[in-house]
This record gives structure tokens, C-alpha cells and sequence, in this order.
């Protein structure tokens, strides 16, 4: 039976981006998604708010930009299925699933090589097209990932950023391997505690929020530095790795500050994995910090499909790496302004929406 034949509501609650400027409105009457032949129709229950939704909230040049106005937003989430095309075949109603956020045709030469990750032509859950902000969203069979039993709600809503952390930490090789992780947002402090269980040797964190470098520590980082007091912590780092500085850089905030710091810690013939985005362009000294140094430079974006995924659950699984202390706030759909608050503040580290 076609999707849009069974007994489901034609209507749905969702956040919308309903003008070009702050904020967002809640429509409690935005069609529901239109399910075709190779769609799968999913009854969201969490969702998680990221930078990018912050981006969207805030209405800044990057989202002003990039962001058609009138589309649902949010991209992390967990729900189950509530209808399948006619042609799907591997997902079943009443699955408890999430999904992979970039959407590709699968046609261009990265798809067709292993990095569908970096298609060019990705379309984005909350960018590109409407997102998991609202009852229901709607993904093509192929992006949909299965939730394991023995995983939470909670923590499966994070996955699309847990997923940044495993493929910033994987890329950058960090087995028994000193690391400096410059900023410790949300994707900063997953990271601490996935290169932990990726045997890292020490863990050193970089950012200027004295809690969240506490938290750092807590999850495994060596030790945590408050880089808004100087850069004598680039001295300790540096005597604490023979002179040599640390074998790899996670750069996770985006800050040309932090760059410069952490290029400057990195040990020459060193590994730097860049995951996060700076505001504008910025002054860079290449030639000391990349090519006298002889460093391998990795630029991060999104995760690998599916081997990011797999390496994640099993992480989870094996009970080695710590998000709790990271999901600080869970808000109903109907108080998202205060859900935001809490995220924009900083008075919360990961929040999420309870949308079911």
C-alpha cells in the first residue's frame, strides 16, 4: 500500500525558518512529507541542536547566505519508522532508526569511490531540505542506519556529531600517540573521550570555558589549558613530548588563534586533522606551520559512509567512551525557544528536543 494511503496525519508540527532573520517559528500545521517509492517516512523522537542550527537561529552571513527560508530544520535525530516506499526493502515499519544527514545521487566520482562523504552533489537535512525538527522526516532508504537495541535515544540523536568526533579521531591514526584537541565545544569533548578509547597515550585540550575544560579532564584529556591566560601551556606541552611537540592536532573550534597554536605545538612530521570551520578567512603562516614543519594536513567533513558508523556503535557498545556528562538538556518541541537559549548561552553543552 502506498505511504500516503495509511492512516497518518497529513499535517505535522515543525520548526520552520519562517524569515530572514532571528529565530525560528514553530507550524503546527506543515504538510507532512511526501513519502515516494524509495523513501522512508520516520516519526522523529529526539533531535539534537548543533553549531549549524545556531548558525540558523542566529541568521548570520554563512546562514543568510546558504539557508532557504520556509525549510524545517535540525539534522540529528532518532526516531522510528512509521511508513516505507513501495520499493524499500531493507527497512521495515516500527524500526527504531537514524540517518546519515547528507544526501547524495550516488552518481559522481566520490560517491562511486568510498567518499560519498564529500559528493558534490550532498544535499543536507536542515540546509538543503527539510530536517528533523517536525514529527516526521522523509530520507531515501539508502541513508536510513538502524539503531541497536543496547543504544538509547539519546545518545542515538547524537550520532551525526559523535560521528565528526570518530572521523576526526580515525582519520588522525592516534594510537598510542600524544594529541592535542584545540577547542572542547561539543564535538571537542566527544573527542577527548573517543581518542581515549582509541588508545591515545595523552590527551592535551585547549579552549577558554573553564567548565568545559573540566569536563575534559574528566573524560581523559592529561591536561587542559585555559588559552584565554597565554600560551605558556605551549611550553609544558612541549617539555612533556621529549621537545618535540604532540604527534597530532585535532583542531576542532576553528579559531585562527587556536590554528596557530596547535600548528605551532605540532611536532614536525606531525598529523593535524581539521574539523573546525572559521567565521572568515584567516592569516596563516604556511610556510613555518606546514611546510618547513612537514606535517600531513587532513581537512574533516561530515563522516565516512558507512565505516564512520560502524566504527561508532561499536565504540558504543564496548561501553569505552562517556556522552552523558555531554547531553546536558532535553526540552519538549514546544519549548524550542528555551532549548536554544540554553544551547546559545552556553549553559548547556549538547541539548535536545523531545519531539514524540
Amino acid at each position: 500500500m502506498p505511504a500516503d494511503d495509511l492512516d497518518l496525519p497529513r499535517t505535522m508540527r515543525a520548526l520552520v525558518k519562517h524569515h530572514a532573520g532571528e529565530g525560528l517559528q514553530l507550524d503546527p500545521e506543515r504538510p507532512r512529507p511526501t513519502v515516494g517509492p524509495l523513501d522512508v517516512l520516520i516519526r522523529v523522537q529526539k533531535a539534537g541542536i548543533c553549531g549549524t542550527d545556531r548558525h540558523i537561529w542566529q541568521w548570520d552571513d554563512w546562514a543568510a547566505g546558504r539557508i532557504p527560508v520556509g525549510i524545517v530544520t535540525g539534522h540529528e535525530f532518532a526516531g522510528v519508522v512509521a511508513a516505507v516506499g513501495d520499493a524499500v526493502k531493507t527497512v521495515t515499519v516500527g524500526q527504531r532508526v537514524s540517518a546519515e544527514g547528507h544526501i547524495t545521487a550516488g552518481r559522481d566520482y566520490n560517491s562511486r569511490t568510498g567518499n560519498a562523504h564529500i559528493a558534490r552533489d550532498t544535499k543536507i537535512l536542515g540546509v538543503d531540505r527539510d530536517g528533523v525538527f517536525a514529527d516526521y522526516v522523509c530520507v531515501p532508504e539508502s541513508n536510513v542506519w538502524p539503531i541497536h537495541p543496547d543504544i538509547p535515544d539519546r545518545i542515538a540523536a547524537t550520532f551525526d556529531p559523535l560521528g565528526n568526533a570518530v572521523h576526526t579521531v580515525m582519520a588522525a591514526n592516534v594510537s598510542a600517540k600524544t594529541v592535542l584537541i584545540s577547542g572542547v565545544g561539543i564535538i571537542g569533548l566527544m573527542a577527548v573521550t573517543v581518542a581515549k578509547a582509541a588508545g591515545a597515550s595523552r590527551i592535551y585540550c585547549t579552549d577558554i570555558n573553564p567548565a568545559r575544560l573540566g569536563l575534559a579532564k574528566r573524560l581523559g584529556a592529561h591536561e587542559a589549558f585555559n588559552s584565554a591566560e597565554g600560551n605558556e601551556w605551549m611550553r609544558t606541552v612541549r617539555d612533556e613530548t621529549r621537545g618535540e611537540g604532540v604527534d597530532v592536532l585535532l583542531e576542532m573550534s576553528g579559531a585562527p588563534q587556536a590554528m596557530d597554536e596547535g600548528f605551532r605545538t605540532l611536532r614536525n612530521g606531525g598529523t593535524a586533522a581539521l574539523l573546525g570551520l572559521p567565521a572568515r578567512s584567516v592569516d596563516f603562516d604556511f610556510n613555518a606551520n606546514i611546510i618547513f614543519k612537514g606535517c600531513t594536513v587532513l581537512g574533516i567533513n561530515g563522516r565516512r559512509m558507512w565505516q564512520t558508523w560502524y566504527q561508532m556503535e561499536e565504540l558504543l557498545l564496548s561501553g569505552h567512551i562517556e556522552l552523558d556528562e555531554i547531553i546536558t538538556h532535553e526540552f519538549p518541541i514546544g519549548r524550542y525557544d528555551k532549548a536554544f537559549e540554553t544551547m546559545i548561552s552556553g549553559e548547556g553543552i549538547k541539548v535536545l528536543i523531545d519531539v514524540d
